[in-house]
C-alpha cells in the first residue's frame, strides 16, 4: 500500500498496434501489473502522435489506426518498481519507459 512520501511514477509509451505473444502490449502489461500487486495503473489512448521513426499517426473519423499512442502509468514504491522493471522492459518491446522520482500525498480514508 502506498503511503505519503517518496514514490516512483512509471510511464510506458507504446503503440496500440504492438503485440506481445499475440496480445496488445498494453493489455499484457496491465495484466502483469495487476497480478504483480501494483497499487493501480491507468491506460490512456492518444488521438495522435509520433514516435522515434517520426511517422505521424492520428485517428480520423473515416479510418481507424492501430498505431495510435498508448500510455500506461502507475505509481509505486521504488522497491516494487526495481523488482518488476526487467519484465516491463521485456514486455515493452520497442516502447519507451520513463521512471520519475516523485512525492505523493495519500489522504486519510474517511
Amino acid at each position: 500500500m502506498l503511503t505519503t512520501g517518496k514514490a516512483v511514477k512509471v510511464t510506458l509509451y507504446l503503440s496500440d498496434g504492438a503485440r506481445h505473444h499475440g496480445v496488445p502490449i498494453y493489455t499484457s502489461i496491465l495484466d502483469f501489473l495487476f497480478h504483480g500487486g501494483i497499487a493501480g495503473a491507468t491506460v490512456v489512448k492518444g488521438l495522435a502522435g509520433f514516435g522515434a521513426r517520426h511517422r505521424l499517426h492520428s485517428a480520423h473519423i473515416l479510418e481507424i489506426s492501430d498505431h495510435l499512442p498508448i500510455k500506461v502509468e502507475f505509481i509505486e514504491t521504488r522497491e516494487k518498481v526495481d523488482a518488476i522493471l526487467p519484465e516491463l522492459e521485456r514486455r515493452a518491446g520497442s516502447g519507451l519507459i520513463e521512471v520519475q522520482e516523485i512525492s505523493i500525498i495519500v489522504p486519510p480514508r474517511q
